[in-house]
């Protein structure tokens, strides 16, 4: 069953102090690009959220956040008296009193540095397990979006592997008309000439000839990675690298097919092949 890298996950939490959100994006990307982004007081939990992100999520660009909302009356910000009067001191020094007020110093004091102290909250490890569990019900949310994701890609992949199978029918039956073609536009031109030919050496330089555009193995292997296409396709789990990897191999079988054609309507049906195939080309870097 494949996977889409693109998702979005998100839980929220009602603490006794605090209300949480929990939000992982991801896109695709070669390789695990994560981002995490948590409040200080997480901080020594952030390298086993890592952990986990990377062994559940696997690849893509990842942004993971956690968001605190205070919603106790209490506050772990207060205000500095002995700075901010000092601040308020220093400026009654540099301006005239009767020009500004006690109350316009102090909306100017309170903006100076350090006049607001905040006390450094410590890790409630009651409070990071409760923490720990929204996280999993965020990743069993983006996993499930990706799974749905990537349903629309699987049903789009097996109707363009069709699609080419069905081309490659088409280039099949042309081939015995394409090597008819060869044959005697070759003795065509022969005749158009006027010269006497050896008839075994001919036959010879024919047989030469029409090896050198035989697409038989071709066609055998294209066959064989649509079918390993399917097949991968349809493992318990997603590996867009490999589908990647096979897509590259039919791309390959596809164009030597294109270059030995030497016949129009033959031509016409590679092209075909080549169309469908860069579709899936497009969508599989979005696989996980």
């Amino acid at each position: 069953m494949i996977q889409s890298m693109t998702g979005y996950g998100k839980s929220v939490l009602q603490l006794p102090t605090k209300k949480v959100t929990i939000e992982i994006k991801s896109l695709n990307s070669k390789n695990l690009d994560l981002n995490v982004r948590i409040p200080s007081y997480y901080k020594e939990k952030e390298l086993a959220v890592r952990k986990k992100l990377a062994s559940a999520l696997l690849r893509g660009k990842v942004d993971f956040s956690i968001f605190v909302e205070m919603t106790a009356d209490e506050t772990s910000t207060t205000v500095n008296p002995g700075v901010v009067k000092e601040y308020m001191q220093q400026l009654r020094k540099m301006i005239e009193a009767d020009t500004s007020t006690d109350i316009e110093l102090l909306k100017m004091a309170v903006k100076m540095p350090d006049a607001l102290k905040t006390e450094r909250e410590e890790l409630d490890e009651t409070e990071w397990s409760t923490i720990a569990k929204g996280i999993e019900l965020a990743i069993k949310d983006i996993v499930q979006y990706r799974i749905d994701e990537a349903a629309s890609l699987e049903i789009d992949f097996k109707q363009r592997i069709v699609n080419i199978k069905a081309f490659l029918e088409e280039v099949n039956d042309l081939d015995g008309d394409r090597i008819d073609n060869v044959k005697t536009r070759l003795q065509k031109a022969i005749d158009e000439l006027k010269v006497e030919t050896d008839e075994n050496r001919f036959e010879q330089e024919l047989i030469y000839y029409l090896e050198k555009l035989d697409i038989n193995e071709e066609k055998v292997r294209l066959a064989n990675h649509l079918d390993y296409f399917l097949e991968t396709l349809a493992s318990p789990e997603s590996n867009g690298k490999k589908l990647g990897f096979i897509v590259q191999e039919m791309g390959r079988e596809i164009n030597t097919t294109g270059s030995k054609a030497n016949f129009a309507p033959m031509q016409k049906a590679v092209i075909q092949m080549k169309n469908e195939l860069e579709q899936i080309k497009e969508q599989i870097l979005n696989v996980l």
